[in-house]
């Protein structure tokens, strides 16, 4: 009679795990097929460049060897739950993005959804990227589609079970995901919500900046408030405008001006992976500085003492801001 009655909940647990596997995997499909609108709109390459700038897409899709073709991907992204590889993203056909349609495009950026219809993992910021518009991310496609294709073919993620079952992700997606454009906030004015569009879409800088739970998910109560596992296992800075752990004693236009050269007030300079992100934002128009530079000074200061504490300024410039 036990026995009897395990094999029922074996048998019961086995179909509810098919009914929640088809589930997902439904839930996948409706997304890309069914809530994805491509605009009327001709994409501009020229535009798009500078949103891939912005987006850091040459640092996160070349690997890191010196005769790397930019975008044709292999750049690992090692994390506690294994080691993502960059995918490629140049027009390639076969080993590219060659086939993908806008709705594919739109579906992988706004949704994190796969043209076969499987999650990505959110690695790729996907979770950011969807509050960018569709215009927005056609002309970055335009541009990528300008670019020569390459036939590279980047190794598959190296993760630890079970992170590499990848149908997990639609349950990761339901509770840690909320797809859709960034809702306007009463009271700020256009600068402000241009600057908190790049910053949190385009930009990601939150990605990086904002803490994460053991799930891999960023604790928005801490956004921005800086990490000390950053995505290359490093220390990344508090960004919010607390005085003593993060960039309060900033004004708006250190801020704008660090985005430009990167120096900040001190005389450091930024290196690492902030240097790539530099090399982006000086391509963007003093406008688009200072807008985000007015949003960042505007966002809750939180105290978050990240990596060394600094006593005195820096002596010389070469020393680096991370």
């Amino acid at each position: 009679m036990r026995l009897r009655r395990l094999a029922g909940w074996i048998a019961g647990l086995a179909l509810a795990a098919v009914v929640l596997v088809g589930a997902a995997f439904g839930v996948a499909r409706y997304l890309t097929r069914d809530t994805v609108t491509v605009p009327d709109y001709q994409p501009s390459a020229e535009r798009g460049a500078l949103l891939a700038a912005a987006a850091g897409c040459v640092t996160c899709h070349t690997a890191e060897d010196a005769d790397a073709v930019p975008l044709a991907g292999g750049r690992a992204l090692e994390t506690p739950f294994g080691t993502f590889y960059g995918p490629n993203i140049t027009p390639d056909p076969a080993h590219g993005i060659g086939g993908w349609t806008d709705a594919d495009f739109l579906a992988a950026l706004g949704h994190g959804v796969a043209p076969d219809g499987s999650d990505y993992y959110p690695a790729f910021p996907y979770t950011s990227f969807t509050g960018m518009t569709p215009e927005d991310m056609l002309d970055i496609k335009a541009w990528l589609f300008s670019q020569p294709p390459s036939p590279n073919s980047p190794p598959d993620h190296d993760l630890a079970f079970p992170y590499g079952i990848r149908v997990g992700l639609t349950f990761w997606k339901l509770m840690n995901f909320a797809p859709g454009p960034l809702p306007p906030e009463p009271g700020r004015n256009e600068a402000w919500h241009r600057g908190r569009y790049l910053v949190t879409a385009v930009a990601h800088c939150g990605e990086c900046h904002t803490p994460r739970d053991s799930f891999g998910a960023m604790d928005m109560s801490r956004a921005f408030a800086g990490s000390e596992t950053g995505p290359t296992g490093e220390a990344v800075p508090n960004i919010t405008p607390d005085p003593e752990t993060g960039i309060g004693t900033w004004s708006e236009r250190d801020l704008a001006f660090f985005l430009q050269s990167g120096m900040t007030p001190a005389g450091d300079f930024a290196g690492g992976e902030m240097s790539a992100v530099i090399r982006g934002t000086a391509q963007l128009s003093a406008e688009d500085r200072a807008a985000i530079a007015a949003y960042v000074m505007s966002l809750p200061p939180i105290r978050n003492q990240v990596g060394p504490v600094r006593t005195a300024a820096p002596e010389t410039l070469g020393e680096v801001w991370e």
